[in-house]
C-alpha cells in the first residue's frame, strides 16, 4: 500500500510576490489575466492561500526564477513541517551551533548527503544543549533535512539573528502567545548606559526576547542572567544573548514567573535591567504578602510595578544599580504612595526620566525610566532625586541653549510627532543630566524645564508624586530672560514669514467660473477603474492570528524584521499633514503594502477633521500603509494622481461612498472619478495641488501663531518678559480717544 504524499505548503499572495521577486500588484495582475494561474487551495475569498508547488511549477513554466531569500525559504518550509518533526527548540540550538562555525564549514555541511548531514547537526546541536532552557535531547531525522538545509543556508547568508527571528516568530504563532513586545534597541542601549561603570553581572527578570541583556553584553557584561514566563521567549533570549555575548560569556536563562518563582534566589548582581509587564493585578499579591523582598513596603494589588522595583533591588549588591522601564502612573498613583515614600526616604530612588510618547509600547503614553541604587551601609547620604523630562517642551530646552530659531521652525511639523523618537537627542539629554548629577548631586544645576534635582524633603509630601514633567516645570523661572526673548522673537519672525507665504499662495487665481450651468461629466467608480487596470486598490489586512504572533514577538515581520524599522502612515497623518508617525508593531509585510511616490491615500473613516486624501511624496515613500487607509495606485499613463486625489476626497463623493451612522466608513470601490483626457486631468490636478499647498501654508501659520502666543504667555507669567511700555501707552491713548 502506497504512503500518502506529504501535503504541500500553502502560501499567500504576498509570499508569492517574495518568491517571484515581484510586487503584490503584479501577482494580482497574474491572477486576473492568466487563466492557468493556480486556483486557491485554501484560505478565504479575501485572503486566499495557494499550493506552493503549483505556484512554483507555474512560475517555472513562465521562466520566472525564484527570488526568495533564505529567510523566506526557511519560513515557507517551517509552515510545511508536520507537528511530529523536529521542534523549534532543537532548531534554535542549531542556530547557535551554526553561528559558531565559519561560513566555509556551513557550505561543507550543506554539501553532505542527508544521512551525514543529520548526524553532523545532531552532534553540533547537542554540544550547545545546555544553553537553551527546558530542551529535550536533540534528535533530528531524515524527515528534517529540508528545514535543516534551509536553516543552515539562512545562517550562512543572512546571519544567525535573522534565522533566530524566523524560528521565534513561528513558535510564537504555534503557541498563540501574546502580550510580549520588543524593547526598541536604542531604548535598550539607553537603559544599559544609565548603569554607571562597567557591571560584569547583569540580570533581567522579565527578559522577553533578550534585548536588554544583549545591550548589557554590548557594554561589557560577561555574566548574564534572564528569566521569562514564556518558554519561547526564554529560549530565544538564551540563544540570542549567547550569540551577542560570544563564547567567553556566561549566559543563564530560565523559564518561570520571577515574582512567584524566582529562578535565582540568593543571586547578587551588579546591575538589573528590566521592562516588566504593566498593570498585572494577578502578580501574586495574596501569596507573597510576607516575602522578604518587600523591604520598602508591601506593594498594593494594583502596584505590580512596585513589586518589580523591589525584586530588582533585592538582587543588587550594595551600591548596585537597577534601571526599569515603567508606566507613568507608577509615579503618582495614590495606592503606591507609601512604597514610593520609602524608596525616596531611603535613597534607593536616584532618578526618574520621562520619555516621549512612542518610545516603546504602549505607544500612546510617555513611559518613564526609574534609576535605583541599593543603599550601602555607611554610604553617602542621599539628599535629592534627579528628574529629567526628555519629552519636555523643545522650545524650553532650546531657549536655555540659545537655539530659539531652530525650535520655532521645528514646531511647525504636522501634529508635533515624528515618525520615530529622536533617540540621539533623548539619549544625550538623559545621560548628560544623569552623569552630571552623579558626579556631584549636591551642586547639580540642571537645565530649566528639562532636568532638576529635588530635595527629599520637598518630595515627601502627602502625595509623593514623582512625575518629572511636574517637578522640572517648577524650575521654569530659571530660564534665561534673554534666551526666551530671542526665541519668542524668532517665533514671531517665523509667523510673519508664514503669513506672507500664505498671502502669496492665496493670491494665485487658478480658476474661473463655469458657464451658466455647472459642468457635468461621465464618471466611473474606483472598482470599475481597478477592473480596467487604470488603478490598483490596496489596503492593509486586518489583524489575524499570524500578525498577532508577529506582534507578540516584538513586531518582527515576515521579511526578517524590516517592518520593525519602517514608519507607518496613519489616518491622523493624512488629516494633520504630518509625516508617517505610526508604529510598525503588529504589521506584517504580508499584509501591509509599502507606499510609493504618486500613490493616492484615502482615509477609511470619514470626518471633517482635515483632508481625506493625500498624494504620497518622497517623504512617504517606503512607509508601510497603516490600518484604516485605502491606497489607490494609479497607472500614470491613464490617471493623474492629483486629479484622482482631488475628486476622491470631495465632500459629496466621500458622503456618497460612506456607510454607518456614528462612524462613517468609506467604501473605496464606490468612490467616483470623472472620465477625462489625461491632459485635462493634469489641469485639474495642478489646481488641486495648489489647494493642498494653500492648506499646508495655513496650517503652518496657525502652528506658528500658537507657538508665538505660548512663548509670550510663558515669558510674561514666568517673569522673563515684561510688557512693552510703548504698547501700554498706545492702549492708553486709544482708551482716551474712545472717551
Amino acid at each position: 500500500m502506497s504512503q500518502p504524499s506529504a501535503p504541500s505548503a500553502q502560501v499567500t499572495a504576498a509570499e508569492i510576490s517574495r518568491i517571484a521577486g515581484v510586487t503584490r500588484a503584479t501577482v494580482s495582475n497574474w491572477r486576473r489575466r492568466h487563466d492557468d494561474f493556480p486556483a486557491p487551495s485554501g484560505g478565504t475569498d479575501s485572503s486566499p492561500l495557494y499550493d506552493l508547488e503549483e505556484v512554483r511549477a507555474w512560475l517555472a513554466s513562465r521562466g520566472q526564477h525564484t527570488a526568495a531569500t533564505p529567510s523566506g525559504e526557511l519560513r515557507t518550509i517551517l509552515r510545511l513541517r508536520e507537528p511530529a518533526d523536529a521542534g523549534i527548540s532543537d532548531l534554535l540550538l542549531l542556530v547557535l551551533a551554526a553561528a559558531r562555525r565559519p561560513a566555509d564549514d556551513l557550505t561543507g555541511l550543506l554539501a553532505l548527503p542527508d544521512d551525514d548531514l543529520v548526524k553532523q547537526v545532531n552532534d553540533a546541536a547537542a554540544a550547545v544543549a545546555d544553553v537553551v532552557p527546558d530542551t529535550e535531547p536533540v534528535r533530528f531525522t531524515a524527515n528534517d533535512t529540508a528545514v535543516l538545509r534551509a536553516l543552515l543556508l539562512c545562517v550562512r547568508d543572512e546571519g544567525p539573528q535573522t534565522a533566530l527571528g524566523v524560528l521565534a516568530d513561528r513558535e510564537l504563532e504555534d503557541s498563540a502567545a501574546s502580550g510580549a513586545y520588543l524593547t526598541p534597541a536604542p531604548l535598550a542601549d539607553l537603559l544599559a548606559r544609565l548603569i554607571p561603570g562597567s557591571p560584569a553581572r547583569v540580570l533581567d527578570p522579565a527578559c522577553g526576547s533578550g534585548t536588554l541583556l544583549t545591550a548589557a553584553a554590548a557594554h561589557g557584561a560577561r555574566e548574564l542572567y534572564g528569566q521569562d514566563s514564556l518558554p519561547v521567549q526564554a529560549r530565544r533570549t538564551a540563544v540570542g544573548v549567547s550569540l551577542a555575548a560570544g563564547e567567553g560569556a556566561g549566559v543563564t536563562v530560565c523559564t518561570g514567573d520571577s515574582l512567584r518563582a524566582d529562578a535565582f534566589p540568593g543571586l547578587t548582581v551588579d546591575a538589573v535591567l528590566c521592562n516588566p509587564p504593566y498593570g498585572d493585578r494577578d502578580w501574586g499579591h495574596d501569596e507573597l504578602a510576607y516575602d522578604p523582598r518587600w523591604a520598602y513596603g508591601f506593594p498594593p494589588r494594583a502596584e505590580s510595578e512596585l513589586a518589580w522595583v523591589q525584586h530588582a533591588l533585592a538582587h543588587l549588591g550594595p551600591g548596585g544599580h537597577a534601571v526599569l522601564l515603567l508606566p507613568p502612573a507608577t509615579a503618582g498613583r495614590a495606592s503606591g504612595r507609601r512604597v514610593r515614600a520609602e524608596l525616596v526616604r531611603s535613597g534607593a530612588l536616584r532618578a526618574v526620566i520621562a520619555l516621549p510618547a512612542g518610545a516603546s509600547v504602549p505607544l500612546h503614553i510617555g513611559l518613564q525610566l526609574w534609576v535605583l541604587q541599593r543603599p550601602e551601609p555607611g554610604g553617602p547620604e542621599r539628599k535629592s532625586v534627579l528628574f529629567v523630562d526628555t519629552a519636555a517642551d523643545t522650545a524650553t530646552a532650546s531657549a536655555a541653549a540659545g537655539h530659539g530659531a531652530t525650535t520655532a521652525t521645528a514646531r511647525t511639523r504636522g501634529s508635533g510627532r515624528t515618525a520615530s523618537p529622536d533617540w540621539e537627542g533623548i539619549t544625550a539629554r538623559a545621560l548628560g543630566a544623569w552623569r552630571a548629577f552623579g558626579d556631584n548631586p549636591d551642586r547639580f544645576e540642571g537645565e530649566p524645564g528639562v532636568a532638576h534635582a529635588v530635595g527629599l524633603v520637598d518630595l515627601l509630601d502627602d502625595v509623593v508624586d514623582l512625575t518629572p514633567a511636574r517637578l522640572v516645570r517648577a524650575s521654569r523661572a530659571e530660564v534665561d530672560p534673554a534666551a526666551l526673548s530671542a526665541e519668542a522673537d524668532a517665533a514671531r519672525r517665523g509667523l510673519v514669514e508664514a503669513a506672507r507665504s500664505l498671502a502669496r499662495t492665496a493670491g494665485h487665481h487658478l480658476w474661473s467660473a463655469a458657464a451658466s450651468r455647472a459642468r457635468e461629466w461621465r464618471t466611473a467608480t474606483a472598482s470599475d477603474l481597478a477592473r480596467g487596470g487604470a488603478l490598483t486598490l490596496l489596503r492593509t489586512q486586518p489583524d489575524s492570528a499570524r500578525t498577532r504572533a508577529a506582534q507578540a514577538a516584538g513586531g518582527a515581520t515576515g521579511g526578517g524584521g524590516e517592518a520593525a524599522t519602517q514608519a507607518v502612515l496613519t489616518g491622523p497623518d493624512i488629516a494633520t499633514g504630518s509625516g508617517p508617525t505610526g508604529d510598525p508593531t503588529g504589521l506584517h509585510d504580508d499584509t501591509a503594502p509599502v507606499i510609493a511616490v504618486g500613490d493616492v491615500l484615502v482615509r477609511a473613516v470619514a470626518s471633517a477633521d482635515g483632508p481625506m486624501t493625500r498624494v504620497a511624496g518622497e517623504e512617504d515613500a517606503g512607509a508601510l500603509l497603516g490600518h484604516h487607509i485605502h491606497l489607490f495606485r494609479p497607472d500614470p499613463e491613464r490617471l493623474d494622481p492629483w486629479f484622482l486625489a482631488g475628486f476622491l476626497g470631495a465632500e459629496e463623493n466621500i458622503a456618497g461612498a460612506s456607510t454607518g451612522s456614528t462612524i462613517l466608513t468609506v467604501n473605496p470601490g464606490r468612490l467616483r472619478v470623472p472620465l477625462l483626457p489625461l491632459e485635462e486631468q493634469r489641469r485639474y490636478g495642478e489646481a488641486f495641488r495648489h489647494v493642498h499647498e494653500l492648506r499646508a501654508e495655513a496650517r503652518r501659520a496657525i502652528l506658528l501663531a500658537e507657538e508665538t502666543a505660548r512663548l509670550l504667555v510663558s515669558g510674561l507669567t514666568g517673569g522673563q518678559l515684561l510688557p512693552s511700555r510703548v504698547t501700554s501707552e498706545k492702549r492708553g491713548r486709544g482708551d482716551k480717544s474712545a472717551h
